[in-house]
């Protein structure tokens, strides 16, 4: 996303970026969404000011805390860390090092403007929603007035799960009845007479699309459906009962579906899913939604969850589906008890089968089989 014209205002979408902070070469800022954010654009921190500044959010771990709201500062100093200015505390405090000014200038601190010391940075505090929209653009003030305006700010906003005034509902598709439930044993029972493998996600490394296994991301085994009968059977029941939803409530035809997959979020592994959107990569970005069917309903935990839109989640009951866009940030909570299978496709159309397939150049087949994409 290039900087905003004018600068960003409130109501704006916040930009994505990917950036490294204290602990992660590589986090990608829109993974954060679910509660409100706060960009601290020091630039520096090597003066009483920025010090203050710090202080006051530091003071407040009761509004920082990574489930109301999360801090995120950005310099341009690597040096800040290296000699002890800031730091990360988990939960609720981050540091990006924007080094290279990608995030300062696409949030309105470096604006190619310069004075006697060189390229002129507005510091400023960004309040971000729990959807990723600018609710605030607060500029530091001499005075140091600003600090109380952002923790009053923060003080005066709802709950994440309420944040736009109303308790949100994600725009998903609530399905019962696609499979019945004979199919849905069927499938159970082809899961268990093969047995399952670990799966990963999509990341993108030096411009291909790798998958990746990462147990604290990512917990599930799965089998792949290659029986003809059972996969005529699975497309049969989506042509009827999910095609026709989504042309009627997105105007979008389905024509491909990709990948057959029964996936196992079992108890003994700890099966879990974090937060991750599943068309962010050149590998996946012809995905257009992903459609998830429960198989069975004697588990706990491994309900899905849309961070943007509130604290609700899905468990369909047994041969129901939810389906959502590949673009929204979702999450599956971790099974407690039990076993949760499901039925997990992504259906797309002709265009996006041609994105698909311009873009295999760019996937690296020798990796092991993936799922959704990068997170944080």
């Amino acid at each position: 996303m290039t900087p905003p014209d004018p600068p960003l205002l409130p109501g704006d979408p916040a930009p994505w970026f990917v950036q490294a902070t204290l602990g992660n070469p590589r986090f990608h800022f829109h993974t954060a969404a679910g509660r409100w954010l706060v960009l601290g654009m020091f630039g520096r921190t090597d003066d009483s000011a920025a010090a203050q500044a710090i202080a006051a959010v530091r003071a407040r771990p009761d509004l920082f805390d990574d489930v109301r709201a999360s801090f995120f500062g950005v310099t341009l100093d690597p040096a800040d860390a290296a000699q002890g200015r800031i730091a990360e505390t988990i939960p609720g405090y981050r540091w990006f090092i924007d080094q290279d000014g990608s995030v300062s200038r696409l949030y309105g601190a470096l604006t190619g403007a310069t004075d006697s010391a060189g390229p002129r940075y507005l510091r400023q505090w960004i309040v971000i929603d729990p959807g990723l929209r600018v609710r605030a653009v607060l500029p530091f003030a001499t005075d140091g007035g600003d600090r109380a305006r952002l923790i009053a700010t923060l003080e005066r906003q709802p709950p994440p799960g309420r944040h736009n005034g109303i308790e949100m509902s994600a725009p998903v598709l609530y399905l019962p009845g696609v499979f019945e439930p004979a199919l849905c044993r069927r499938l159970v029972a082809h899961y268990e007479e093969r047995g399952g493998v670990e799966s990963g996600f999509m990341r993108e490394v030096a411009g291909r699309t790798v998958g990746v296994l990462d147990p604290a991301h990512k917990r599930r085994r799965d089998v792949t459906v290659t029986d003809p009968e059972l996969i005529r059977a699975v497309q049969a029941r989506i042509l009827r009962r999910v095609v026709p939803e989504i042309a009627k409530v997105h105007q979008f035809h389905v024509t491909r579906m990709e990948r057959y997959v029964i996936g196992c979020y079992a108890a003994e592994d700890g099966g879990h899913f974090r937060a991750h959107r599943d068309n962010t990569t050149r590998g996946t970005a012809h995905r257009r939604f992903a459609i998830s069917i429960n198989l069975n309903d004697d588990f706990q935990g491994g309900e899905v969850s849309f961070p943007e839109y509130g604290p609700r989640s899905y468990r369909p009951p047994v041969g129901g589906a939810v389906v959502f866009s590949c673009s929204l940030l979702h999450a599956v909570s971790k099974v407690t008890a039990g076993r949760r299978y499901a039925f997990l496709p992504f259906v797309y159309d002709d265009a996006a089968a041609r994105i698909r397939e311009e873009n295999r150049r760019y996937l690296d087949d020798a990796a092991p089989r993936p799922d959704g994409d990068e997170a944080r």
